[in-house]
């Protein structure tokens, strides 16, 4: 009976902005499938109701339907599209975005033990696993309080606190643990690539990023590909041509201007990239950009 109740309430409590009435909840309907879209993942727990949902991250590839759930642990640039869409039956998803303090907490009210101990290299950014009952359970009764105004306010936070320890103690618990630890090997490059998202027009030295996250260039560079499944200058690339696509989308005639605002001094190499990474030049995705810009993007990853 969950799945059924599940997608019910989710259907019925979808926005257009994909928000709810409780902070930090989405919900995400899609009614028809569209192409290929980058965006930044988010921190978020993502569970499926109905349809399925495909991420490519450098050069893995994510696939999760109903049953599964997804974890990103890391803020990355991922390019997304959802799948199994049929007339009537939207794609159904619900999201809770994963702050790290709140995790922090939890472990530190864990008994000894209550826990598997959390170290050692960082776990990937981005991790599915099928989702358990006592998971689902807790999701579906958080989606129960948008029909109980009365008893959001109270009950939400204990259930936001119950979803997450089902989260540390589950199959993704690594990745969770980490994310809410300081000096984790996870947090660690989560700091680098918030640097990088900040600076991501400079160029910069590996070496630097690796020395600013305390960590040795080694050490560095084994855990950010681990995490992000790209090298910390393919992942520049890949905010640098996602910033410029979002720019080409109120810029459509300053093809150049666009691509030294990101960083590319030289245009021919930023169209050549441009085209590799979107599969056609700016000048063409600009133009179809303008026609699309008005549709809302999806909240989940």
């Amino acid at each position: 009976m969950y799945p059924d109740e599940f997608r019910t309430l989710l259907d019925r409590h979808a926005r257009p902005d994909w928000t709810t009435a409780v902070d930090g909840v989405l919900i995400s309907k899609v009614d028809r499938p569209d192409p290929p879209a980058p965006s930044m993942s988010g921190t978020v727990l993502a569970v499926i109701a109905q349809g399925a949902k495909r991420l490519a991250l450098g050069d893995k590839v994510y696939e999760y339907g109903a049953g599964q759930y997804l974890v990103a642990s890391v803020d990355l640039p991922v390019t997304g599209e959802f799948t199994r869409i049929e007339p009537g039956r939207p794609a159904l998803g619900f999201g809770l975005t994963l702050e790290p303090s709140a995790v922090a907490g939890l472990l530190l009210e864990a008994g000894p033990g209550d826990t598997p101990r959390t170290g050692g290299a960082a776990p990937p950014g981005i991790t599915v696993s099928d989702t358990p009952p006592p998971l689902l359970d807790a999701v579906i009764r958080m989606l129960r309080l948008l029909d109980e105004p009365r008893d959001r306010a109270v009950l939400a936070p204990l259930i936001k606190r119950e979803i997450l320890w089902r989260l540390i103690t589950g199959d993704q618990g690594a990745a969770v643990r980490q994310f809410g630890l300081a000096d984790s090997s996870l947090s660690h490059v989560s700091r680098a690539v918030r640097w990088i998202r900040e600076h991501y027009a400079q160029p910069f030295r590996v070496e630097d990023v690796a020395h600013l996250c305390g960590m040795s260039v080694s050490a560095f560079y084994r855990n950010f590909q681990a995490v992000t499944a790209m090298s910390p200058i393919q992942f520049q690339k890949q905010i640098r041509l996602q910033e410029a696509r979002l720019l080409l989308t109120t810029r459509p005639g300053d093809i150049t201007g666009v691509g030294r605002h990101v960083g590319y001094d030289n245009p021919s190499q930023f169209s050549r990239e441009y085209r590799r990474q979107f599969g056609t030049p700016p000048s063409q995705d600009a133009a179809r950009l303008r026609t699309t810009a008005r549709t809302p993007a999806a909240a989940l990853p």
